[in-house]
């Protein structure tokens, strides 16, 4: 089983930012696609009547921004990033959310 830890999860405008700690033995990329995958459902599954409003009923776009925490950024330096790249970043959720893969 894998697992991931959401750190923080936070809004600007129309995007969502969220920091994520994983196993290395999952691909950035993979992570993103999981987070995209799970919560679509999961609010689809919630709220039906959203995917109606959505332009062509997809929640997410293609695109997405990652960086990883190494030897150039640290959680300090993301944390910074992400802040400042919109005009009204709130913070949603501080902690430790941990979310189990493929049992």
């Amino acid at each position: 089983m894998y697992e991931m830890n959401f750190i923080e999860i936070g809004a600007d405008e129309n995007h969502v930012h969220f920091l994520v700690q994983g196993e290395p033995v999952l691909s950035p990329s993979r992570i993103v696609q999981i987070i995209k995958s799970i919560t679509a459902k999961e609010l689809f599954r919630e709220h039906p009547s959203i995917k109606k409003k959505l332009w062509g009923g997809a929640l997410w776009t293609t695109g997405y921004y990652i960086n990883t925490v190494g030897q150039y950024g640290n959680e300090t330096v993301i944390q910074k990033y992400v802040k400042e790249l919109g005009k009204e970043y709130k913070q949603i959720y501080r902690g430790a959310i941990q979310l189990s893969l493929f049992d």
